[in-house]
Order: C-alpha cells, then structure tokens, then sequence
C-alpha cells in the first residue's frame, strides 16, 4: 500500500485533483448533488474514466462521516430506499459499459449529460405527477445505469428530485442518502468484475482528505432558508467544470 500511495502522489495533475475533489466535496456537502457533475468532467482530463469512476467511489467514504447522518434523519426512507435499490441492482451493467466503451466517447457523454442537466434545472421544468414506487424503481434504475457507464449518478436523480415539490432540505437529503450509498458501491463492484484500475484505492484515499473537507464545510454553511442561493452557486460550478472538462482543450 505504501508503493501505491508513493505512486499516487506522482500523478500527473494531482495538486489539481485535490482542489476539484475539495470543490465537488463542497458542492455536495450543501446542494446535496454535484458531486459527480464537478469531479468527473474535470478528473478525466487527468484520468482514464476507469480510474476518475472509482476514486469517486472511494472518496465517497468520507460522505458517511460528514453528510449522511445527518440527511438520513431527515429523509424521506421509504423513497430513498427503493431509489437506491433500484440502482444498487443496474449499477452493474452500466460499469460494464465502462469498460468496453472509448474513453472519449464518455468524455463526451459526461459533458453533454451535465449540460442537458443544467438547462433543464435552470429551465424550471416540473413533472406533474405525484411520485410513488414505481416512479421511484424507474429513477433508481437510471441512477444505477448512468453512474456505472459514466460515474454520473446524479443527473436523473437531481431532475427528478428537483423537478418535484419537496423543499429543498427534503430534495437535499434523499439525494444524500442515495448518491452516497449507491457511489460507494462503484469500487467493490468493479473489484468483482476485474476491472478495478491500478492505483485506484491509493489515489481515492489521498483524494478523500479534501473531499470529506469540502463536505464538511457543506454542510455547515447549508441553511434550507436560502436554498435558491445554493442552487445558483451550484449551478454555476458545474456549468465551469462542464466546459473546462470538453475534451476540446486537450
């Protein structure tokens, strides 16, 4: 383990790993998403999408300590459960997906699906239905899917969540609950598949110091009152990482 982490800290781009894991550990610490959507389109500038997937599952370690807790007292169990069910089971096969995939394909996949996120977010759009288990199993489902393939767990779940009428420290704390728990089964699945990325661990445990900083720090500044404020931050970091993470700039 001591090679390893000797080998992590000689990664090219690493000091600019640490600053986008504080900044995705901060999005994620008050908006509740965001995580992934400023961790991956700025990672894979530096790593193999492989590689950006799993230290993102091992970072999300630190979310147990500075987050969940807290967003699980306050969510909405029997929605977030069968959400994070749901995605549990397909996680699987998008991470195949990963796998046999061009790299840059996905690059591009991530950047598009986070800027198709983000308009729609800020485009205000609602679903009119009332939500139940199947509604639920279907988000879930793509929360799984989409997380594996491209380590986006978040987009379906934050239009869903968002698009509905729960407040904002509801909304918050059932994405907590879900994104966190579903990330964190990313590194072992991709141990049992074979497909776990050299240096993997080493790298996510170096990196999970400033992500469970940022998360800290979240979570302490979040204050449901002034959600719209969050929003709008949010909205902006993510929209600067989806741009910055085009593979146009290499």
């Amino acid at each position: 383990m001591t090679d390893a982490l000797t080998l992590a800290m000689h990664i090219p781009g690493l000091p600019w790993l640490v600053v986008i894991s504080l900044g995705a550990g901060l999005i994620y610490g008050f908006a509740g998403f965001g995580a992934a959507l400023v961790y991956m389109p700025l990672s894979t500038v530096f790593l193999s999408p492989p590689l950006a997937v799993a230290t993102m599952s091992v970072t999300a370690i630190g979310s147990i300590f500075t987050v969940l807790p807290q967003a699980w007292a306050a969510a909405n169990h029997r929605a977030a459960l069968t959400m994070l069910a749901a995605a549990l089971v397909c996680t699987p096969f998008g991470l195949w997906a990963l796998q046999i995939v061009d790299p840059q394909v996905i690059r591009w996949t991530v950047s598009t699906l986070v800027v198709a996120t983000l308009v729609l977010l800020i485009s205000g759009w609602r679903y009119q239905t009332t939500p139940g288990p199947k509604s639920w199993t279907a988000v879930g489902s793509g929360v799984g899917l989409m997380g594996g393939a491209t380590g986006l767990n978040g987009p379906i779940l934050i239009l869903f969540q968002l698009a509905g009428k729960d407040n904002m420290a509801q909304v918050r704390a059932n994405s907590i609950v879900v994104l966190t728990l579903s990330g964190l089964s990313f590194m072992p699945i991709l141990l049992a598949q074979g497909a776990l990325p050299k240096g993997a661990i080493a790298l996510g445990m170096l990196l999970l110091i400033p992500y469970g900083l940022g998360g800290y720090l979240g979570r302490k500044l979040f204050r449901p009152e002034i959600g719209h404020i969050y929003r709008r931050i949010a909205y902006a970091v993510i929209a600067g990482s989806a741009i910055l993470g085009l593979p146009l700039w290499d």
